[in-house]
């Protein structure tokens, strides 16, 4: 500069800041993440109506008026310990976030010492050596400066992954809603069929006491009786099975709301009183929101992204700043006074120059891995449309099926009361007996395993529409059970 050019003021520390801020951003590696490329039809293949309806109720198993369920649904809110894993890694998640956000700030240490020694007399070794104390107190600083992003790329990925394991939350609590739902009704179902077997045995029963009644008589065989003797040991037999399915599956309901088997009972509860609910299905795109699961691969696919901007940021040379001072002294009193001040200011950069292709081999890594990510992201949509296809099918062929067992049993039932007329007054042979008994009871059986099968398709789809469930209620039910 001459010495006659004008005085140019000095720019501000506000101005400079925000120049070096400017330089800084121009400089970040921007997060890519890639798109599904998939577009949600315009409607469901198996939907009615216009598809214009609200989300399912967050507690949507209220709508079968089973008050046991009610009870079992709040039970395992509360208790069920795949929720209580999936809350806990969303906390770490959450941990995770504040520990990468500290990489963009400096790092402060204090330090303090106090010490004394002795040193010998080289000149007089008879003599006492010279004792001399020391204190000192200092402060320690360094900042890396994030001049490529990838501390914020690696920030990113960390808040990316908390959000995945919201979503998580959200996976976990549907399944096990869904889960208790289905195995519930499949209680009842075995409880309903117990009821029916019992009335079936006691049926074959009745008629082996006529056909005794006969053989006494002289009006009927041995054969006859023995036949219907198997009759009654099968029915019999069946009993012991469907007891079963109730005990195992009343004891898996009590792991999933938290309690031993012994502190578990289901009353039984007769399938007809069980309200089914009306179910509509509403538009996919709006069901790829409100799907946990296809949240949680979308969150993993950005955080997959993040990562492949910090990998190729590491490529890039670091600038590190350094710096430390204190107050150093060999008498406590003059510890404070200026000349103990001590102070050292440094920048350092590193480049990396060779490294056996680690760095390079780690953004390959990262790629590929968003490579992982990107399909899962599709699969978890189309997964998410045929689930969602194949449980609205289920529900209204069920419904379909339930009306049309229904009718058979009830055919079924006045053949039966038909030819059990005719055995009394003995016109009618044994063997049209036992065909229509035979039908009586299948269809029976029949009839009680649709309506269970229906029940739970029902419960399945509320599920596969997203279960009213939303990110806000995660949170919710994190801060809950975080709180202290």
């Amino acid at each position: 500069m001459r010495r006659d050019a004008p005085l140019r003021p000095i720019p501000g520390r506000r101005a400079t800041l925000l120049s070096a801020g400017a330089l800084l951003a121009g400089c970040t590696l921007g997060i890519d993440t890639p798109e599904a490329g998939i577009a949600a039809p315009a409607r469901f293949t198996m939907a009615q109506g216009d598809g214009t309806v609200p989300p399912p109720d967050p507690a949507w198993w209220r709508a079968f008026s089973a008050p046991q369920l009610d009870a079992l649904m709040q039970a395992a809110m509360g208790r069920n310990l795949d929720i209580a894993a999936a809350i806990a890694q969303l906390r770490q998640a959450d941990a995770q976030v504040r520990i990468a956000g500290a990489a963009l700030l400096p790092t402060l240490d204090a330090d303090g010492s106090a010490g004394r020694n002795r040193s010998g007399n080289p000149f007089n070794p008879g003599s006492a050596g010279t004792a001399r104390n020391s204190f000192g107190a200092g402060l320690s600083a360094s900042y890396e400066i994030d001049f490529w992003g990838r501390n914020r790329a690696l920030r990113e990925s960390a808040r990316s992954s908390a959000a995945a394991a919201a979503y998580n939350v959200g996976v976990v609590t549907l399944t096990t809603q869904r889960t208790i739902a289905t195995t519930f009704f499949a209680v009842l179902g075995a409880q309903e069929e117990l009821v029916i077997q019992q009335g079936n045995l006691d049926l074959a029963t009745r008629t082996l006491a006529i056909l005794r009644d006969r053989l006494t008589a002289g009006t009927a065989t041995g054969l006859d009786t023995a036949q219907q003797e198997t009759v009654v040991a099968q029915q019999r037999a069946a009993i012991p099975p469907l007891r079963q399915t109730v005990e195992q599956n009343s004891f898996a309901l009590a792991t999933l709301t938290g309690v031993t088997p012994d502190q578990i009972s289901i009353a039984a509860l007769r399938l007809g009183a069980v309200r089914m609910p009306a179910i509509a299905a509403g538009l996919p795109s709006a069901l790829l929101l409100r799907r946990p699961d296809v949240r949680f691969a979308e969150a993993n696919l950005a955080a997959g992204a993040a990562n492949v901007t910090a990998a190729r940021a590491a490529l890039f040379p670091t600038i590190t700043l350094t710096g430390s001072g204190g107050l150093q002294s060999l008498a406590l009193e003059s510890l404070l006074r200026p000349g103990s001040v001590i102070y050292n200011l440094a920048a350092g950069i590193t480049a990396p120059i060779f490294d056996g292709g680690l760095l390079r081999g780690q953004l390959d890594q990262s790629r590929a891995r968003q490579e992982e990510l990107l399909a899962n992201y599709r699969r978890a949509i189309l997964a998410a449309l045929e689930d969602t296809e194949s449980n609205l099918s289920a529900f209204q062929r069920g419904s379909e099926l339930v009306r049309l067992r229904a009718v058979q049993e009830a055919a079924a039932r006045r053949a039966y009361t038909i030819a059990d007329s005719q055995l009394r007054a003995g016109t009618i042979d044994l063997l049209t007996v036992l065909s229509t008994q035979q039908s009586l009871f299948s269809a029976r059986d029949a009839l009680a395993q649709a309506q269970t099968q229906q029940l739970q398709a029902a419960a399945t789809l509320f599920t596969a529409l997203g279960g009213g469930w939303t990110a806000t209620a995660s949170a919710a039910s994190a801060q809950r059970d975080t709180a202290p």
